[in-house]
Protein backbone atom coordinates (compact mmCIF):
# COMPACT_ATOMS: atom_id res chain seq x y z
CA UNK A 1 0.00 0.00 0.00
CA UNK A 2 0.96 3.48 -0.91
CA UNK A 3 0.29 6.82 -0.15
CA UNK A 4 -1.19 7.21 -3.53
CA UNK A 5 -3.05 4.10 -3.30
CA UNK A 6 -4.64 5.67 -0.17
CA UNK A 7 -5.19 8.95 -1.50
CA UNK A 8 -7.13 7.32 -4.98
CA UNK A 9 -8.94 5.06 -2.98
CA UNK A 10 -10.10 7.93 -0.55
CA UNK A 11 -11.09 10.31 -3.39
CA UNK A 12 -13.14 7.62 -5.07
CA UNK A 13 -15.44 7.76 -2.06
CA UNK A 14 -14.88 11.80 -1.79
CA UNK A 15 -14.68 13.15 -4.86
CA UNK A 16 -14.29 16.46 -3.56
CA UNK A 17 -11.51 15.86 -1.11
CA UNK A 18 -8.53 17.31 -1.11
CA UNK A 19 -6.22 14.47 0.56
CA UNK A 20 -2.31 14.34 1.49
CA UNK A 21 -1.31 11.22 3.09
CA UNK A 22 2.59 9.98 4.71
CA UNK A 23 4.05 7.11 5.43
CA UNK A 24 5.59 8.13 8.70
CA UNK A 25 7.68 4.72 9.52
CA UNK A 26 8.21 3.85 5.59
CA UNK A 27 7.12 0.57 6.31
CA UNK A 28 4.20 1.02 4.13
CA UNK A 29 1.58 0.17 6.64
CA UNK A 30 1.17 3.25 8.97
CA UNK A 31 0.24 6.28 7.69
CA UNK A 32 -1.22 9.90 8.50
CA UNK A 33 -3.35 11.45 6.24
CA UNK A 34 -5.26 14.99 6.07
CA UNK A 35 -8.50 14.65 4.60
CA UNK A 36 -10.43 18.39 3.54
CA UNK A 37 -13.89 17.67 2.31
CA UNK A 38 -17.13 19.18 2.65
CA UNK A 39 -18.85 15.97 2.70
CA UNK A 40 -17.48 16.62 6.66
CA UNK A 41 -19.90 19.05 7.13
CA UNK A 42 -22.28 18.98 9.65
CA UNK A 43 -20.45 15.78 10.56
CA UNK A 44 -18.46 14.88 14.32
CA UNK A 45 -15.20 13.30 14.12
CA UNK A 46 -16.42 10.01 14.36
CA UNK A 47 -17.96 9.88 11.62
CA UNK A 48 -15.71 11.83 9.80
CA UNK A 49 -13.36 9.04 10.69
CA UNK A 50 -15.86 6.16 9.51
CA UNK A 51 -16.60 8.45 6.08
CA UNK A 52 -12.47 7.56 5.29
CA UNK A 53 -12.44 4.09 7.07
CA UNK A 54 -15.58 2.93 4.57
CA UNK A 55 -13.33 4.38 1.69
CA UNK A 56 -10.52 2.09 2.53
CA UNK A 57 -12.63 -0.73 3.41
CA UNK A 58 -10.65 -4.20 3.65
CA UNK A 59 -7.40 -2.52 3.33
CA UNK A 60 -8.19 -1.01 7.38
CA UNK A 61 -9.60 -4.18 8.15
CA UNK A 62 -8.21 -7.52 10.29
CA UNK A 63 -5.22 -8.43 11.66
CA UNK A 64 -3.50 -8.69 8.35
CA UNK A 65 -4.44 -5.92 6.66
CA UNK A 66 -2.25 -3.79 4.55
CA UNK A 67 -2.74 -0.43 6.58
CA UNK A 68 -2.15 -1.43 9.88
CA UNK A 69 -2.29 2.29 11.72
CA UNK A 70 -3.91 5.65 9.88
CA UNK A 71 -3.29 9.19 12.12
CA UNK A 72 -6.11 11.22 10.37
CA UNK A 73 -7.08 15.03 10.40
CA UNK A 74 -10.69 16.15 8.53
CA UNK A 75 -11.79 18.93 7.82
CA UNK A 76 -14.24 20.89 5.71
CA UNK A 77 -12.62 23.66 3.28
CA UNK A 78 -13.63 26.15 5.56
CA UNK A 79 -11.88 25.02 8.96
CA UNK A 80 -9.14 24.06 6.80
CA UNK A 81 -9.00 27.78 5.66
CA UNK A 82 -9.38 28.94 8.89
CA UNK A 83 -6.27 26.65 10.41
CA UNK A 84 -4.19 28.29 7.41
CA UNK A 85 -4.76 31.93 8.65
Amino acid sequence: MTPDDIKARIRTALPDAEVSVTDTTGGGDHFSATVVSAAFADKGLVDRHRLVYAALGEVMRGNHAPIHALALTTETPDEYRQGRQ
